[in-house]
């Protein structure tokens, strides 16, 4: 049985790669059990743009802290535009992980805006990332801001992004868009080796004894997997980038649908956070007696057969089957 899949240029031995949103990268050890228990890649937890802003702002006043104190002090530092320094301890990590496996490492960069992101990108290469994702995490407040603005920004992140490095991008999405599809094509356009889709965005709660806004952390269950995979499905075919399907996806019949669709790469967070790395071999040993339940040599052979692009019915994955889903309600539930 070959699970063998391609992902931004990488040859992986399987559909099944732990994401960056849950924290059990962060530990070496962690990362070597995941190669062992049958992790086809890893993406490495993100390194955020707000630590990025501290450093350079820590860095910024340390330079130039006392150097009005006598005239030859303003020689004796050089200026702090010509630093771009970060957090260290995540390029460590990198190496170290590459040193740890043989299985491709995937960096992550998590922000908003276009930052110190493209030197910073640079410098994640070159401690030997296998490709880099990049989490775009904007929530739009300002009122006169439009959407085609908020839509050029990723763009324009994309485009500089890969204009600095020679590795693989990817770029991990919400829904909240228009017009999605576009979207996608337009950062495909701009570069993107990849789309993963989507980013749960944190929620935040009401504490209300504090009388506190309070963050407000929840595992995906099942059921989140829906949105992903209509979107998976309309863009296969339809978009010049890898596709990774994340949220939700807890079990091989998850996989097996996201596949169906076309995603080349399955996401896993929540899975492990609930039942442990261990349970990456017990999906990938479902998903391999799934397929030869069903006579499929390969997951190629599997990837893209249930997309808009090559389902018998196309509607399905759109508003005409609102209708038929709301009719199918059986008569007394309608009634009450």
């Amino acid at each position: 049985m070959d699970l063998s899949t391609n992902y931004l240029g990488l040859k992986l031995r399987s559909p099944l790669v732990p994401s960056a949103a849950g924290p059990l990268s962060d530990d070496l050890g962690n990362i070597k059990l995941m190669e062992d228990s049958g992790a086809a890649a890893i993406v490495l937890y993100s390194l955020f743009e707000e630590q990025l802003r501290l450093e350079r702002a820590e860095l910024h006043h340390h330079l130039e802290h006392g150097t009005q104190s006598f005239p030859e002090a303003l020689t004796y530092f050089p200026e702090p535009a010509e630093f771009n320094v970060g957090p260290e301890q995540y390029l460590k990590h990198i190496a170290k992980a590459k040193a740890a496996v043989n299985i491709p490492i995937i960096a992550s960069l998590n922000g908003s805006t276009l930052g110190g992101w493209t030197d910073y990108a640079q410098k994640i290469q070159q401690a030997g990332a296998d490709a880099l994702e990049l989490n775009i995490y904007s929530i739009p407040t300002d009122v006169n801001v439009t959407a085609g603005e908020v839509e050029s920004i990723y763009v324009d992140i994309v485009k500089a992004v890969k204009s600095s490095i020679t590795i693989p991008v990817t770029v991990k999405l919400s829904p909240f868009f228009t017009n999605f599809a576009n979207v996608a094509k337009r950062l495909a356009d701009a570069g993107a080796d990849g789309l993963v889709l989507f980013n749960r965005f944190y929620q935040p709660d009401i504490d209300l004894e504090s009388l506190e806004v309070t963050p407000n952390v929840l595992f995906s269950t099942p059921m989140a997997m829906r949105l992903p995979l209509r979107w998976v499905a309309i863009l296969y075919g339809r978009v010049n980038a890898s596709l990774a399907a994340t949220s939700g996806i807890h079990r091989a019949s998850d996989v097996v649908k996201m596949l169906m669709v076309g995603a080349d790469v399955t996401q896993l967070c929540s899975v492990l956070m609930r039942h442990g790395i261990k349970q990456i071999s017990v999906i990938e040993h479902e998903l391999q007696h799934w397929l030869e339940q069903h006579e499929y040599e390969s997951v190629q052979q599997l990837r893209g057969s249930m997309s808009q692009k090559n389902c018998t019915d196309p509607s399905a994955f759109e508003r005409a089957q609102y209708m038929r889903a709301i009719s199918s309600f059986p008569t007394a539930a309608r009634e009450h």
